[in-house]
């Protein structure tokens, strides 16, 4: 008979794995980025701060950390897909994440940013879509917007190397 974990076992199992593989990366914390999951879907949201400004007359958000933000949403949405993967598939794979044993970060091959407006001085919000995953490079769309998700402030498409969890194996 199968054992069923009660279901805030489970999402504290979950939101825990999620927030070690996003401290992973201390840049995630300077630009305050963070995430927030329901399900398998990710939320990403930056976190206004002055010092995100690049044009203080607009005021307008730096068009790098925009760009940034939305690869890391990319890279993050990848892990999450590969932790997920692993952890949903038994557990010898709940008990790995659990220990903290995560498949390495995706690595960005390439990004293609198109700024459409200009991002104000308050939070802003970002969800990426895998398009497309091979055995080894991914394709991926992000849209980051603030007040309204039908008003975008940028998309960016992005190719990346996953790694190959064949090759992994038990750890």
């Amino acid at each position: 008979m199968a054992r069923f974990e009660p279901v805030q076992a489970l999402k504290a199992r979950r939101d825990e794995a999620l927030a070690k593989l996003v401290e992973s990366s201390p840049y995630h914390k300077f630009l305050g980025v963070s995430f927030q999951r329901l399900g398998d879907e990710l939320t990403g949201k930056l976190s206004y701060s002055d010092m995100l400004i690049g044009n203080p007359t607009i005021p307008a958000l730096h068009g790098g950390v925009t760009g940034a933000f939305l690869e890391i949403t990319a890279i993050v949405q990848l892990g999450w897909d590969l932790v997920w993967e692993i952890m949903e598939s038994g557990e010898a794979g709940a008990a790995r994440i659990a220990a903290g044993d995560f498949p390495p970060m995706p690595k960005t091959v390439d990004v293609t940013i198109d700024y459409l407006r200009a991002g104000r001085p308050r939070d802003a919000y970002a969800r990426a879509q895998v398009t497309r995953r091979g055995r080894r490079v991914a394709n991926v769309r992000v849209e980051a917007w603030q007040d309204n998700r039908d008003r975008p402030i940028a998309a960016a498409h992005g190719h990346f190397l996953i790694p190959d969890l064949d090759s992994l194996g038990p750890r």
